[in-house]
């Protein structure tokens, strides 16, 4: 597997041709579920989100050049509600300040069904500068999500994406501190 990191805008603007139908094939599998709005969707936030200062892709491609996964991120904003609307704790206000710098979240973590069980999103998510962000940070869907890993120091359940009460998925949220 060959993993190419971008952290270009234009080269990451430009590689939404390629990572469009991963995103689709891969969220329109169960317990996603994902169709044409939610796509939609993933298009108009990406095309904002490339933009952003520190936004890191990272797209995997199998020996005959196919894309296999991906997986972006990029910091939080001082005004992100990434950290709103937890369902089983509270995290306490210095957990949650934000800066722009301080947490790096991994965004969207995709892989094709052909080249899952291989380590190709843990591989691609790892895959980005330490900068000077201090921690790092995902929220994915149980059940097909992995285990904590070693080191994590935050772990809760909240709603994304809500488009009604009682309606939204509820995915776990883990952080993990990097460096040092």
């Amino acid at each position: 597997m060959d993993y190419t990191l971008i952290t270009d805008p234009s080269d990451a603007g430009r590689a939404l041709d390629d990572i469009t139908p991963v995103f689709e094939s891969v969220f329109a599998e169960h317990p996603y579920n994902e169709g044409t709005r939610d796509l939609a969707l993933f298009l108009e936030t990406y095309q904002r989100e490339h933009k952003t200062p520190g936004f890191r892709l990272v797209l995997a491609r199998c020996a005959s050049g196919e894309l296999a996964g991906l997986a972006y991120g990029l910091p939080l904003a001082s005004t992100t509600g990434w950290w709103g609307g937890f369902l089983d704790t509270t995290p306490a206000e210095e957990f949650t300040r934000k800066d722009g710098q301080r947490t790096f979240v991994v965004k969207e973590i995709a892989v094709l069904a052909g080249q899952r069980r291989h380590g190709v999103g843990q591989q691609a998510a790892h895959r980005r500068p330490e900068r000077d962000h201090r921690r790092a940070g995902h929220a994915h869907r149980p059940p097909r999500s992995p285990r904590s890993p070693p080191g994590t120091n935050a772990s809760a359940t909240r709603p994304q994406g809500t488009p009604g009460p009682g309606t939204a998925p509820v995915y776990r949220t883990l952080v993990k501190p990097l460096g040092a």
